[in-house]
């Protein structure tokens, strides 16, 4: 997995104002966790984009989600595992917004699987209780895989007093 306790950080002078000031992970980290909704970006096979929002959960250095073994995005995932994932706010003068880089690998360890659906469940609520059996997440009749990103490369956009443009690279 990436190593997201130290990254190269670096702002971005070109596009950011004169005052601003790198933002530090941890800070962006924060913004990852309490994120409610993102929208994930992956490839179809003939190479057009695919997007949808999705929830999701920060743990242990990793944006996690889960999606039907069927739908569009795991098909997409199946061809071609990178992904970007984005979250922040739909404003153009205040907020901050993210771009997480990186590659979606299969969560299937039942343990790991456990700790992620009580990551869901207390983020979202208990609509979001699953149970875990055979590495998927079952709700109700369906089930789900998981799927964990490890970022290689964040990019976030200040807007506002000050604009600027932090980018964070792993190792």
């Amino acid at each position: 997995m990436t190593d997201t306790t130290t990254p190269e950080t670096h702002l971005d002078s070109r596009y950011s104002d004169p005052t601003a000031t790198a933002v530090p992970w941890a800070r962006a980290e924060a913004l990852l966790a309490e994120a409610e909704l993102f929208w994930i970006s992956t490839v179809r096979p003939d190479g057009r984009p695919h997007v949808t929002p999705l929830p999701a959960v920060w743990s242990q250095g990793a944006l996690h989600f889960c999606t039907g073994p069927d739908e569009r995005k795991a098909r997409n995932l199946a061809a071609n595992p990178h992904v970007v994932l984005t979250t922040g706010t739909s404003t153009w003068n205040k907020g901050y917004d993210l771009v997480v880089e990186g590659e979606a690998v299969r969560v299937a360890d039942d343990a790991r699987l456990r700790e992620l659906a009580a990551a869901w469940e207390a983020k979202y609520g208990s609509f979001w209780h699953f149970e875990v059996r055979d590495g998927h997440f079952h709700h109700g009749p369906g089930h789900a895989v998981v799927f964990s990103v490890a970022p290689r490369q964040v990019f976030g956009f200040g807007k506002g007093e000050p604009f600027s443009q932090t980018r964070w690279r792993f190792a």
